[in-house]
């Protein structure tokens, strides 16, 4: 395992777990502070550039473990997968479905469909939504055309049914009763064997992680966003069983919280609209952040090694 933090919002340097190995030399901190503001919540294609150009330098044969702080840059996880040429399926453990078709931007809301854009993803699993999102999806212009194509399949973690005007069948993960489509609540289904199922559903030998920690709840994470239910617990053991099966070949972790700041009115309005009420943490309430990268940069080491 190779781990690297692209420091962004400085949620992530000084956190202990990542600090000691970037001073110990067993972490590599890329500095991005300087892009951040062109990079959050969305992100400009010279920025993109730019940072794309410093992590060249990071590439390795090892699979490579990324943190980058804030979910306001988890639109990063397309570019990250986009450097690689073989097939692929992610699997996107997040509150939001991140699935949003306009605008098509490189958005932290539409990324998904950025990343469905590159030829070799075949399919993207998204775990763990709780979020509005979910109600009225095509009203918040959801792309439920590629869930009921099978090319996104998405499992919320407890959810009640979504009201929608079209016609999408019946799936894995939902079946429609007239205008609405009943989800699969995972909160109310055995764990294990819904990772047998994944598994077996899953088309490629490569999985790409993408962990967007507001899928956890306020005990385990601490982000800019509205968070979910999913149980710390319950993530370990799906990047076990994933990591057992499956070739991992990339991970990506984002949630960590951050002080929103902006290079233009824009993006600082979009933020407005889109993040929860602001948070003022103390270090003690961030510390949740630092405690659980800590257990899943131990589990990344144990299972990817």
């Amino acid at each position: 395992m190779r781990l690297r933090v692209i420091d962004l919002d400085g949620s992530l340097a000084a956190q202990e777990p990542l600090r000691h190995r970037i001073d110990a030399g067993t972490a590599t901190r890329i500095d991005a502070a300087d892009l951040a503001g062109r990079l959050r919540i969305v992100a400009s294609r010279s920025a993109l550039q730019d940072l794309a150009s410093r992590l060249q330098s990071a590439a390795g044969g090892k699979t490579t473990v990324t943190f980058y702080g804030s979910g306001d840059f988890h639109h990063l996880t397309a570019g990250l997968v986009a450097a690689l040429d073989e097939p692929l399926t992610i699997v996107h453990f997040d509150n939001h479905p991140d699935w949003v078709r306009f605008p098509a931007t490189v958005n932290c809301g539409a990324w998904v469909n950025r990343a469905l854009e590159l030829p070799h993803v075949r399919k993207i699993v998204t775990i763990g939504p709780c979020s509005d999102d979910l109600v009225r999806p095509e009203l918040q212009f959801a792309n439920l055309d590629a869930v009921r194509d099978g090319r996104i399949v998405l499992y919320p973690w407890r959810h009640p049914p979504s009201r929608v005007w079209g016609r999408y069948g019946r799936t894995r993960c939902y079946r429609q009763e007239g205008n609405h489509l009943h989800w699969r609540n995972l909160a109310d289904e055995n764990w294990v064997d819904f990772l047998d199922e994944l598994v077996e559903a899953i088309p490629t030998r490569a999985v790409w992680l993408t962990i967007d920690k507001d899928v956890l709840g306020r005990t385990d994470a601490l982000t800019n966003w509205d968070q979910g239910s999913l149980p710390l617990d319950h993530l370990i053991a799906a990047i076990e069983r994933l990591a057992g099966e499956r070739r991992i070949a990339g991970v990506d972790v984002c949630g960590d919280w951050s002080e929103p700041r902006f290079a233009d009115p824009f993006r600082a309005t979009l933020a407005y609209f889109d993040h929860p009420p602001r948070l003022h943490p103390s270090a003690d309430d961030l510390a949740v952040n630092a405690r659980v990268n800590a257990e899943l940069i131990d589990c990344f080491a144990r299972v990817l090694s």
